[in-house]
């Protein structure tokens, strides 16, 4: 085993994008794809193409010399299959198809000129690969263009295209700021599209945007550092963008989080946020990571693998390059199923998944010392890349493995991370911790062993059964653990023996 997941070759996504040239290299053709490798060239291709049409000599260069980079990379690595993909300003500007060939000669790869459209549609895959059953309207901001597009669960609804990209408003505005309000303004009044945005939420999709979100969360001091599932209430988010396009954003406070050129095109990115959410009326405004790329990535998957549960399968992931027994964290999923059952505690469908990660994800922090396994654990899952569950559900499998390692001790925990989850959310995360340590207790995390050992609520008395060979783990300190979580349930506690 090589610390990686067993998926066939490397796969690539070339995004040759008007304001960025990015590679990114996968693990694999998988339903939660992990970078292998990452790297963008700022090149601005799109910077003068609503003013003078074309691509700019220099960026022209620029993205040339990257494109070289990239295929000497990918043929180191052994990537199996590149998909490169081009969007808003080669396929605006009058020399896009002259650069398209020279960029193929040069990658040794077809790349798919974008229609809006296409765009659209696969903005739209990559929210539906990082969403939980998503319902919104995706907006993805590019350097060329603006993508909208209604999503609800895995079924996509027409989309539309608009020359709202940040480099694009600022080349048509002049630079102006105040101008760019006017032709934003002009553009989106009275789009259908919008309409069906109300009282929903807005999936804001690319690096500005992103920018924007990682501004507001350091302003605002947020306890959780990941940028995918953060969530602004729309009412705050429009403040927000009022004040970013009023004001010079190196006065800004934080300022210093945004790379240097990203900041010339916030104000820009501003402005069209306020605009959707001024016309749109959404309720809050989600933050996703995931957008062009992955989505291309999604739908080279099968039908099955689609509908597949990315947070369930990335935790599988983890469970299997991180356990001691991976089939263990399989054997509490069972072995808690049944305890929920019998516990009279309700659960929801969503809280229920949930736990159902948490059993894959208990045991790897495994190699760290014991003194620190919470901790650790607490860190791997709450920074982890995983998608498809909001950060109040971080912070439920983070507190929960953290349960599971130091008890039911919340001294060392940061209080900013558990008000992220809701009181209720605590208490089953206690719980479900408690729950935990009696499992590995009694089954020294080995497979196997959890069948034979139920642990059910009969008769108003938590009962775990030790039987036959069982028999002898029954000592204190399971006779201890299994207290603990008779008393956060409001029961009491029975080890049943031959």
């Amino acid at each position: 085993m090589n610390g990686r997941i067993v998926a066939g070759s490397p796969v690539a996504v070339l995004d040759i994008g008007s304001n960025s040239v990015r590679l990114v290299i996968y693990e694999g053709l998988l339903r939660s794809p992990v970078p292998l490798f990452n790297e963008k060239v700022l090149c601005g291709l799109g910077r003068e193409v609503q003013s003078k049409g074309l691509l700019a000599q220099d960026a022209v260069e620029r993205a040339l010399a990257a494109l070289a980079r990239f295929r000497c990379i990918c043929d180191t690595m052994k990537v199996g299959h590149i998909w490169a993909i081009a969007t808003a300003a080669c396929r605006d500007a009058s020399n896009g198809p002259d650069f398209v060939r020279k960029a193929q000669r040069i990658s040794g790869t077809h790349i798919e000129i974008l229609s809006g459209k296409r765009e659209a549609d696969l903005s739209a895959h990559g929210v539906i690969s990082g969403f939980h059953h998503p319902n919104g309207i995706v907006g993805d901001l590019g350097g060329g263009s603006l993508e909208c597009i209604d999503v609800k669960g895995a079924r996509i609804r027409n989309g539309l295209t608009l020359p709202l990209g940040g480099l694009a408003l600022q080349d048509r505005a002049g630079k102006s700021v105040r101008k760019a309000e006017r032709i934003v303004e002009k553009a989106l009044h009275g789009l259908p599209l919008l309409r069906g945005m109300k009282g929903r939420p807005f999936y804001a999709v690319g690096g500005t945007w992103r920018a924007l979100a990682r501004l507001h969360m350091w302003q605002t001091g947020y306890p959780l550092h990941v940028m995918h599932g953060y969530v602004i209430p729309a009412k705050e988010a429009l403040d927000f963008c009022r004040l970013l396009h009023r004001v010079d954003p190196e006065t800004l406070s934080r300022i210093d989080v945004i790379s240097r050129p990203r900041r010339a095109l916030l104000p820009y990115a501003a402005v069209v946020l306020e605009h959707l959410i001024r016309v749109g009326k959404p309720s809050h405004v989600i933050i996703s990571a995931l957008g062009l790329r992955e989505g291309l990535l999604h739908t080279r998957l099968s039908p099955k693998v689609r509908r597949s549960d990315a947070l369930i399968t990335a935790a599988a992931d983890v469970n299997a390059l991180r356990s001691r027994w991976p089939q263990h964290g399989y054997d509490l999923i069972a072995w808690t199923d049944r305890f929920m059952a019998s516990s009279g505690l309700d659960e929801d469908a969503e809280e229920k998944r949930l736990r159902h990660a948490v059993c894959l994800l208990a045991d790897i922090g495994w190699r760290t010392h014991p003194d620190y396994r919470g901790e650790q654990s607490l860190n791997l899952i709450v920074n982890n890349g995983f998608f498809a569950t909001d950060h109040a559900g971080r912070a439920f499998l983070a507190l929960a493995v953290y349960y599971r390692h130091m008890g039911l001790i919340e001294d060392e925990l940061s209080p900013r991370l558990r008000e992220l989850a809701s009181t209720r959310a605590l208490d089953r995360a206690r719980i479900l911790g408690a729950a935990l340590r009696v499992a590995y207790v009694v089954s020294a995390s080995v497979s196997g062993v959890l069948p034979k050992t139920p642990m059910v609520v009969r008769n108003r008395k938590l009962t775990l059964s030790l039987r036959g060979d069982q028999a002898a783990l029954a000592n204190e300190r399971v006779a201890g653990r299994l207290k603990q979580l008779a008393r956060v349930i409001g029961r009491q506690p029975l080890i049943e023996t031959d």
